[in-house]
């Protein structure tokens, strides 16, 4: 969007928040990169220059504004809409790949050259893999700094940086203050302790519906790995250093975030799962704009915009799950999934107790004897297939998933249909466009709407719905007074 000047002028303008993430304004007289909605005085059009990410300002020489703080804004909708090199990419670096296993490694994740991955990206976004680990980085020491009281050296190694001084240098060359100035100018109610617990906003793009994102991941709740209490959804989380409990709380204008980690390096990985889990870079004004044009679904986005697909934050955990609950009710797939919890998880602490364990990685499952688990001959096998196959890495699920190619992979496993590879296709892989035309609630509800019930009938007829098809989905499910579509009392 940036290369429209003439539209990126009118969302500075009018100061337009829809577009935040999008892009950025750089401010030639000023040094100063802000996001659209800022609200400081718009400057005059010739001296705007619009850029594709905050990497790219910062690679420009501009500095962060410290009004509009564009380094917290939500991230591009590009890179959960889109399954191409860079959009993979991008879910990569966020993850954390880059600092742990530098541009070689994300390179042999994607199957490129790290020179492809570089022109491509630099193509797009104006920078390169290490700049854009950076920037990540650079956010993140702020929300260090800013919301706890640790020591400066502690934040540096946490936050991604090799040294202090190259830490030192990057807080002020982005922010244009030193780390000590910046934790000076934060609001002195920002709670924080030294044991790794945090409190942040996650910011998304209005409007949101928590209903059925929320009332999804709640009634789904695997007992010991998810809970639901006092108006937040908890969970535990598997790490790359360690574990972490999250808290997360609707908000009318943001999602209150805590965690506990056990090892801070861990805090951009969590937050950027998290964001995925709850699908907060989506554009929701896009997709209800598409869905509303057809007259059977205007109505049903009419009277509650902004809902959101709940995905999760371990793809392997929710294809295990997927299994779990093939022709289950949710009450049976949770018994069966707190089974396997209880019997291969790993023990956690829990702060605020309730929670107890991890969800068994795929290495446990595998070495679980078929003949413990209590489902049908078939679906064992279905099982031991999925959770062997991902252990090995024949079975790959992740952000650098290729989504066609990992659908092909995941209908030659024994017991896996259309559906199971469709709900794993939208809550695992995040694919926008997965549709679940043999959904028993998508039937029923299309029957009571009016359109066509049968499986080939109803995609003929959801090809208008394109490229939004998972969202239309969570408008159809809310048609029926299932709880996964409430927000628990």
């Amino acid at each position: 969007m940036h290369i429209d000047t003439a539209r990126c002028v009118r969302a500075v303008q009018s100061k337009d928040a829809r577009f935040d993430g999008w892009f950025f304004t750089a401010v030639v007289t000023t040094g100063i990169y802000c996001r659209p909605s800022c609200p400081a005085v718009p400057p005059k059009p010739h001296n705007m220059r619009f850029l594709p990410s905050a990497a790219a300002c910062q690679q420009a020489g501009f500095r962060a504004c410290k009004r509009c703080r564009p380094d917290t804004s939500p991230g591009s909708p590009e890179w959960n809409q889109r399954a191409d090199l860079v959009a993979r990419a991008m879910r990569l670096i966020s993850d954390g790949v880059v600092d742990r296993e530098g541009v070689p490694g994300l390179a042999t994740r994607l199957g490129y050259s790290t020179r492809q991955i570089e022109r491509q990206l630099l193509a797009e976004l104006g920078a390169g893999p290490l700049a854009l680990a950076r920037a990540q980085r650079a956010q993140a020491a702020r929300l260090l700094i800013e919301t706890t009281p640790l020591p400066m050296a502690d934040i540096a190694f946490a936050a991604g940086f090799a040294s202090i001084r190259t830490f030192n240098d990057t807080v002020r060359e982005v922010f244009a203050l030193s780390p000590t100035d910046l934790r000076a100018r934060a609001p002195r109610s920002t709670p924080g302790n030294t044991t790794g617990a945090l409190t942040l906003r996650l910011p998304f793009r209005a409007p949101l519906n928590p209903d059925n994102l929320f009332g999804h991941l709640a009634a789904t709740a695997v007992p010991g790995v998810e809970e639901w209490r006092d108006g937040a959804y908890r969970r535990t989380l598997r790490l790359p250093y360690g574990h972490g409990v999250v808290t997360l709380t609707p908000q009318p204008d943001h999602i209150a975030c805590r965690l506990t980690l056990g090892d801070l390096r861990d805090l951009t990985v969590a937050i950027s799962r998290c964001r995925r889990m709850l699908d907060l870079d989506a554009d929701p004004v896009a997709v209800d704009d598409q869905l509303r044009t057809d007259p059977v679904l205007a109505p049903l986005v009419d009277k509650a915009p902004g809902r959101r697909v709940p995905r999760t934050v371990d793809e392997a955990e929710f294809a295990v799950r997927a299994v779990l609950g093939q022709q289950v009710s949710t009450a049976a797939a949770r018994t069966h999934a707190a089974r396997l919890v209880t019997a291969h998880g790993e023990r956690v602490d829990d702060p605020e107790g309730g929670l107890t364990h991890l969800f068994p990685s795929p290495e446990a499952l595998a070495a679980v004897d078929p003949d413990s688990l209590a489902m049908p001959r078939t679906r064992r096998t279905t099982f031991t297939t999925l959770v062997r196959g991902l252990a090995d890495g024949e079975v790959r699920l992740g952000p650098d998933s290729d989504w066609p190619e990992t659908r092909a992979r995941l209908l030659a496993l024994p017991g896996f249909g259309p559906w199971t590879v469709d709900v794993i296709a939208m809550r695992a892989l995040g694919d926008p466009d997965a549709f679940l035309p043999t959904d028993l609630g998508i039937r029923r509800a299309a029957r009571e709407l009016g359109l066509p019930s049968t499986p080939a009938a109803l995609t003929a007829r959801a090809a208008a719905w394109r490229p939004w098809r998972a969202y239309a989905v969570q408008y159809l499910w809310a048609t029926d007074s299932h709880p996964i579509n409430f927000l628990p009392v």
